[in-house]
């Protein structure tokens, strides 16, 4: 149950303790991607490292389909989620656009228009 003092974001997943427990096997599958080992066993066999760490459905279609959201989605959380992100060769400019509906190219043009 969501602390009374959180206000919803619209179009945003809370990282709370229901997510974490939600995404628990998708967190921990990612954070494995710290042992190069790991990566290499992931890109050899994705149905199989998935099943490994028992994914469900939801996260394992996530994966399959390389969107960020729908990972955070499934329970993920932004920090074990870049390990993913790695393995693919996406940076956080790729994530940024996947995450505003934006081309790499716009979202890059919007961080310079910033400032940033």
């Amino acid at each position: 149950m969501p602390a009374p003092d959180k206000k919803p974001i619209p179009g945003t997943v809370i990282f709370d303790g229901e997510q974490a427990m939600k995404g628990y096997a998708l967190n921990k599958m990612c954070f494995s991607f710290n042992d190069e080992a790991n990566r290499v066993a992931f890109v050899a066999d994705e149905d199989a490292y998935c099943a490994k760490y028992g994914l469900n459905e939801q996260q394992r279609e996530a994966i399959r389909s390389r969107q960020v959201l729908a990972l955070i989605a499934a329970g993920g959380n932004a920090y074990y989620l870049a390990k993913f992100a790695g393995i693919l060769g996406l940076d956080m400019q790729d994530i940024g656009a996947q995450q505003t509906g934006m081309t790499r190219a716009q979202f890059q043009q919007k961080l310079l228009d910033a400032g940033r």
